[in-house]
């Protein structure tokens, strides 16, 4: 690598502190200069401990895109400010790397896709899932043709008792939705990233407040308060695409089910199956007989040792330096996280009409 990046950070939060400036500390490219929080002391934390010498502190993140010696600003915020934030990062000149889901409603994804390409600078989003080792050997499997044609696909985003009582999480107007904006977003992308296909058609959805009301609530993270709790419990959706490839999305924080697991997703194709619900597997026929494989993907070569792998945090983090560098596309392209966007917003206004929406 010929350049060090200098790196402003929006937002030093739980996902900035738990994979953003992690991730970039590992990186010997970069360098993290500015902090920016509404809350100043998270700033100057974050600056102590992982800001480089001299690193500056802001309260206003449009103080710190004043600062033309800063490359590349990620956006750790929550969801109803992404837009704004990084619309204006990309107008100042910098590369940005925003935290899913991409916006709150697909309008802002369509204005965050329209202004990287105006500023021609590099937009990507925090799917970190895409970096997974199984997440990555299904895309090998895939880009190579070994499932055949996907043509029926369904992305799990399922926790049985896990609602973040935290931050803004519950709160509809700030993130925009809940379980289904939150993680089912990530189970959706990596279906359709797996599938390669970003042209749906129609989409049929519900939402639920089911559990949400229920007091002393057995959850993870302690009882959430039923009267803050304003977002669905849980969200469904079946999406159907141009080439009459068909996905089923689940998502929930709270659902009397035992099969839980979030970020997944399970491929139907013409040659092979695969899913990730006990690990990576794939599934065929040949010779006549069935077979199912399950993928070893661990790095170790003896009993005694596992062996070193990078982290998907840090593998994002690289891949998307190594992108800036190269002059080459994200891993994550505004284009397809738009797409995300567009998909969740059609289920939640399913939802709302009782009726499928339709794309043009």
């Amino acid at each position: 690598m010929s350049k060090t990046y200098r790196i402003g950070i929006i937002g030093c939060g739980g996902i900035a502190n738990g994979k953003h400036m992690p991730a970039l500390q590992n990186q010997p490219n970069a360098e993290m200069v500015a902090f920016c929080d509404i809350v100043v002391e998270k700033a100057y934390e974050a600056a102590h401990k992982y800001g480089s010498e001299g690193a500056k502190v802001y309260s206003d993140f449009k103080e710190m895109l004043q600062d033309g010696s800063i490359d590349i600003i990620h956006v750790c915020t929550p969801n109803d400010s992404h837009a704004e934030i990084t619309i204006a990062a990309l107008e100042s000149d910098k590369h940005v790397m925003c935290e899913k889901p991409m916006a709150k409603t697909a309008a802002d994804a369509r204005r965050m896709v329209e202004a990287a390409k105006r500023s021609g600078k590099k937009l990507t989003i925090g799917y970190q899932n895409r970096f997974r080792s199984d997440s990555q050997y299904l895309k090998k499997i895939c880009g190579e043709g070994d499932l055949g044609e996907v043509y029926y696909a369904k992305a799990h985003a399922i926790r049985r008792r896990a609602v973040p009582t935290w931050g803004v999480f519950l709160d509809e107007e700030k993130q925009g939705g809940g379980p289904l904006i939150d993680i089912g977003t990530h189970a959706l992308d990596l279906t359709l990233w797996m599938m390669d296909n970003y042209k749906p058609k129609a989409v049929l959805g519900t939402a639920f407040h089911k559990l949400s009301s229920k007091k002393d609530a057995a959850n993870a993270w302690g009882s959430w308060d039923p009267d803050k709790f304003t977002v669905e419990d849980s969200a469904f959706g079946m999406i159907t695409m141009q080439n009459g490839a068909t996905i089923v999305l689940e998502s929930s924080w709270a659902i009397n089910m035992l099969q839980t697991g979030e970020a997944k997703t399970t491929l139907c194709g013409t040659e092979g199956g695969a899913d990730m619900q006990d690990g990576l597997r794939i599934n065929g026929e040949k010779h006549s007989k069935l077979f199912m494989n399950e993928i070893q993907l661990a790095a170790k070569g003896v009993d005694f040792y596992d062996g070193k792998q990078e982290s998907p945090a840090d593998l994002e983090a690289r891949l998307w330096l190594k992108a800036i560098e190269e002059d080459t596309d994200p891993v994550v392209t505004p284009e397809q996280a738009c797409v995300v966007s567009e998909i969740l917003e059609a289920i939640y206004e399913s939802s709302k009409t009782g009726k499928a929406v339709y794309f043009e």
